[in-house]
């Protein structure tokens, strides 16, 4: 028991994140989580196949998070620039609900088998070109600098980066102050 709450796969999968989160997908081991969980390792096997599958579980429960965000947006009758300012907040959102899977999902997934790696690399390439035409969109429409719209797009993401990493008792950034100043820089003009 977990919590005073039976066991279930959720919350191995929740738990797993923490450990791989905490140690590294590499670092962590199958007997670290059943210690975690206060099962022997026989009983988490009769859960869970393999650490592999919690990492599968974890990287695409994210990813199909994104696509499906992606669907929504792009069915949203909004400028292409209210779009992009869409996804933005919800990547923030996103990153603060779920820090745990977040870290897992953006520094782990590298570790992923061969076939799932190259599932996971075609889902998240679908999103970036669906991210870089609204970015495109946005420029042609002169809401946005003309720039390289994956130089964009890279330079977006990689600024949110670091919010799933905050520790649960720091100040929370400003949902509107990140955005404000991802779309409209430093600049005071």
């Amino acid at each position: 028991m977990i919590d005073g709450f039976m066991l279930t796969k959720e919350k191995i999968y929740i738990e797993a994140a923490r450990l791989f989160q905490e140690k590294g997908y590499a670092a962590a081991s199958m007997r670290d989580l059943a210690d975690r969980l206060e099962l022997r390792p026989s009983s988490l096997y009769s859960h869970i196949r393999s650490k592999e599958n919690l990492l599968e579980k974890i990287c695409f429960e994210n990813a199909e998070r994104y696509g499906a965000l992606m669907q929504e947006c792009l069915a949203l009758e909004l400028t292409a620039a209210a779009k992009v300012e869409y996804l933005l907040r919800q990547h923030i959102r996103i990153a603060l609900k779920h820090p745990t899977s977040i870290t897992v999902f953006n520094d782990e997934w590298r570790h992923l088998p061969p076939v799932s790696l190259k599932r996971f690399i075609g889902m998240r390439k679908v999103y970036e070109e669906n991210f870089c035409t609204l970015l495109s969109q946005a420029m042609q429409e002169g809401h946005f600098r003309s720039f390289d719209p994956l130089l964009v797009l890279n330079t977006l993401l990689s600024s949110l980066l670091w919010l799933h990493r905050l520790d649960a008792r720091a100040t929370l950034p400003k949902e509107d102050a990140v955005i404000d100043l991802l779309l409209y820089g430093l600049r005071s003009t």
